[in-house]
């Protein structure tokens, strides 16, 4: 018999909880009432800390980090719950939990059952983990701007079409919700900047044959990024305007970041 993999129990625990969070957070919004903020934090905080003593596991090698697709995914969505529910202590962001939770629960499984692709391990010198970082930071706050810009389109069709759900009715006013989208696009965009700089800074070749498209396609959702936010503080955008660029930017990044990782670990085997 083989020996049980050490983040097995860790991974199940996290998906348990994260699953309990979800079904207690969705039975209330569903009921129009609020869930217990210091509940849903508890729930939350156990299975971030169970997710992350599993990747510790998965992680850390005696030769380096082996950051598969799937512990990748793993990580990147505790990173955003864990800022979100940070958030939570300051603004009212509860509301994406009710998204970010099953994220977190389907990465905790894929990174413990789904096989693992071809990863190369990487070199732990400080400048490329400070690197790794901030890429899985600015990946983090972009996912929750992305989820925070479904909301808003929720939330506008329902108002404008006067049926407003019990998960509508506990959202917070439309204004406010836009403000929330933008504050997180902003920090995404300071956190790919200093990630970009930092890949200039430390990375011997930004533009080398396995790098190139991922570059390239960050590049171009900084660009959009950039756009976006020009066009929020100089020409006022907002609406659907300001969702079709995040998702677009999004889109972008993602593709940058999970389509040159699908495709190097699982189709050329590099």
């Amino acid at each position: 018999m083989l020996p049980l993999s050490p983040s097995l129990l860790p991974n199940l625990i996290a998906a348990c909880l994260y699953a309990a969070a979800t079904l207690y957070q969705g039975s209330r919004l569903a009921q129009g009432a609020k869930a217990d903020k210091r509940l849903l934090g508890l729930l939350g905080a156990l299975a971030v800390i169970a997710q992350g003593t599993a990747l510790c596991w998965q992680l850390i090698t005696p030769l380096g980090l082996s950051l598969d697709f799937f512990s990748a995914a793993s990580l990147i969505a505790t990173a955003v719950i864990t800022l979100t529910l940070l958030a939570c202590l300051r603004i009212p962001v509860e509301n994406l939990l009710v998204l970010l939770f099953p994220l977190g629960m389907l990465t905790a499984l894929t990174a413990q059952f789904a096989p693992p692709g071809t990863v190369p391990l990487i070199d732990e010198e400080p400048g490329i983990l400070a690197h790794i970082l901030l890429s899985i930071l600015a990946y983090g706050m972009f996912t929750i701007a992305v989820f925070q810009a479904l909301l808003l389109l929720l939330q506008d069709h329902q108002l404008k079409h006067k049926h407003p759900s019990g998960l509508i009715k506990n959202f917070p006013p439309l204004q406010t919700m836009e403000s929330l989208l933008f504050g997180f696009l902003w920090a995404g965009w300071g956190l790919l900047s200093l990630s970009l700089i930092s890949g200039w800074l430390f990375l011997d070749n930004l533009f080398a044959q396995h790098l190139v498209h991922k570059t390239l396609l960050a590049c171009v959702a900084w660009v959009v990024f950039s756009v976006l936010l020009w066009g929020r503080t100089r020409l006022g955008w907002r609406g659907h305007k300001a969702i079709r660029w995040t998702l677009a930017g999004f889109c972008l990044l993602m593709l940058a970041y999970f389509g040159s990782k699908l495709v190097r670990e699982f189709i050329l085997h590099i």
